[in-house]
């Protein structure tokens, strides 16, 4: 698949490391690609889809994420958004978390390829591995509606870490449905970027929750 020309095209103009990105993010793709043939890392096939909602998705609000030494990437399934986040941000140490065994262990092996000196792929849950230790940031894309990953990510908040999670168009919803959460566990949720993804292909919402006790 014509990964690299996709990307090429899609990434923007302004991302630090553009062109180290193009690369890794081109072959991360293609062995998740060859890992797909054994077990179900993606439902998404085709190679520009799988550009822009894998890694201009995971890459596109990179600000946000300027200045956090530690990052913690919950369930991080095979990848994302912590591996290109880790190629655009090389100053930041990524911690990527992922419970599913197999899909750690791919990840593992995927950055023994890429080559990122600034990653450590964890075979753990999330909400426990948080509890032990503390980072800058917490970040997740598809980790669970905001009424779950509210009480799940708790440990974060008790270290007063900013936690920012990626979501799509009806996040308002989502953060309505957890107005019982939100109030019992005293965290502040402020939407801090929407952007639109190539091709029409969705609206993401970046959403921050942070402690307010």
């Amino acid at each position: 698949m014509p990964f690299t020309e996709d990307l090429v095209q899609l990434l923007p103009a302004d991302l630090p490391n553009r062109e180290k990105c193009v690369a890794i993010a081109a072959r991360h793709l293609e062995l998740i690609v060859e890992a797909n043939k054994n077990f179900n890392l993606t439902r998404i096939v085709s190679s520009r889809e799988a550009a822009i909602k894998h890694v201009v998705d995971s890459v596109f609000p990179w600000r946000q994420f300027q200045g956090a030494a530690r990052i913690a990437d919950a369930g991080t399934g095979a990848g994302f958004p912590g591996i290109p986040l880790a190629v655009v941000l090389p100053e930041s140490h990524f911690f990527l978390l992922e419970s599913t065994q197999k899909k750690a262990r791919f990840v593992s092996d995927a950055l023994a390829e890429l080559g990122l000196t600034n990653v450590t792929v964890l075979p753990d849950r999330a909400e426990a591995w948080l509890e032990e230790n503390a980072v800058d940031l917490v970040t997740a894309r598809a980790f669970a509606p905001m009424e779950r990953a509210i009480p799940l990510l708790m440990p974060a908040f008790k270290h007063k870490t900013r936690v920012l999670l990626y979501k799509g168009p009806d996040v308002e919803a989502e953060i309505a449905a957890a107005v019982h959460e939100i109030k019992k566990r005293k965290v502040r949720v402020t939407i801090v970027e929407r952007y639109n993804l190539p091709d029409e292909m969705g609206v993401r919402t970046l959403v921050e929750v942070v402690s307010i006790s």
